[in-house]
């Protein structure tokens, strides 16, 4: 196979690009690098030497990758493959938890902002990856028209780098282009729960979803993420004389063997055993819609916060720690590697400790 450096006039530039010849086939690679014709200043003739000497240390390049089977046909025509639709393919395999796919399409929904003409993986390179970068930062309009949080600016990045690595895995790219490209920093989460009052005013509330509905009381009892009970199967829930109820599972987030306790109001919610394979929560799904009516149903109850599926996670390490369940407990409940992500609910109830003291406030 053999690489040859070639150029074309384009419009007033002459263009570069790489001609591929294999077995009478030819393939062509666009450099985007331009000479001027006919130069006629030193500046001129100088950005024409260093553009020709870049190109042609690019055609080396590839005669070696060739040569060592890196780069061939099959990756030129997988860089003129859609970027859009890749990530739209991919966001598509993170329906496994709610707010992840929801991440996923936000992320989504500011890319087609950005970029909302079609680009091809050729095009995507580190000048692509900081504007989309910078257009997070300083001009993508979230809810209620403000400008993203700290949070969703490294969430919404977050995704978008992760589709480029994948890409990378996927032999489509050969090298990241954001992998120097500096990420946000995440600020201080809001973890939205529930109190103790408003958990039980929704429980003694009808929700026009009941299975929605059972799965987020069974989860405000025991902590597990929607990836985990969604895929909750009767034979994972077990019993014995010493420890009473628990969940033997494996955390789809995290992939570790968890043995979970569970009360026994946790399992009477459940209801009747049904067979050992069978999922618990039969036909529960997530999407746009069940999400709104999950909201309808705590506006229902009263409860005016904005609260999604994993508030009710929140909710129970909130309430575990507000009954005096010391934090180690809790982090081992909750399945956290580090002890560190349980400290965030602790200085939840820190917080509120210190609003409810400075309630009492008298007229002296």
């Amino acid at each position: 196979m053999k690489v040859t450096l070639r150029k074309r006039k384009k419009n007033k530039n002459i263009s570069l690009y790489l001609d591929y010849y294999h077995k009478g086939k030819r393939k062509t690679e666009y450099l985007r690098l331009y000479l001027t014709p006919n130069p006629k200043t030193t500046t001129e003739r100088e950005v024409n030497k260093k553009t020709l000497q870049l190109a042609e240390t690019i055609c080396a390049q590839r005669q070696i990758e060739l040569q060592n089977g890196i780069y061939g046909f099959d990756n030129i025509e997988k860089l003129k493959g859609s970027f859009i639709s890749y990530i739209k393919t991919l966001a598509e395999t993170k329906n496994n938890s709610a707010g992840n796919y929801g991440n996923w399409n936000s992320m989504l929904k500011h890319l087609d902002k950005f970029c909302p003409n079609d680009i091809s993986f050729k095009d995507v390179d580190k000048t692509f990856v900081e504007n989309f970068r910078n257009y997070l930062d300083k001009d993508a309009i979230g809810r209620a028209n403000k400008k993203l949080s700290q949070n969703s600016k490294h969430s919404y990045f977050g995704k978008f780098m992760a589709a480029l690595k994948q890409a990378v895995k996927d032999d489509i790219l050969k090298i990241n282009p954001g992998q120097n490209v500096k990420h946000f920093k995440q600020g201080e989460p809001q973890r939205e729960f529930l109190t103790l009052d408003e958990l039980q005013a929704a429980a003694k509330t009808e929700c026009e979803i009941p299975i929605l509905k059972t799965a987020f009381i069974f989860s405000t009892l025991t902590g597990l993420r929607w990836s985990d009970i969604v895929k909750l199967k009767w034979s994972e829930i077990q019993h014995s004389k010493e420890m009473g109820y628990y969940i033997r599972f494996t955390q789809k987030k995290t992939k570790g063997t968890q043995t979970l306790p569970i009360s026994e109001q946790a399992r009477t919610l459940l209801g009747e055993e049904d067979n050992q394979e069978n999922q618990i929560f039969k036909g529960l799904n997530y999407s746009a819609w069940s999400n709104l009516k999950l909201q309808q149903w705590m506006m229902k109850a009263g409860i005016t916060k904005t609260i999604t599926f994993h508030c009710a996670r929140h909710t129970y390490a909130t309430l575990q720690l507000t009954l005096g369940t010391d934090i180690y407990t809790v982090s081992k409940l909750l399945g956290h590697k580090e002890l560190r992500t349980t400290q965030i609910y602790a200085k939840v109830i820190d917080d509120k400790k210190r609003e409810a003291a400075n309630k009492i406030n008298l007229d002296l």
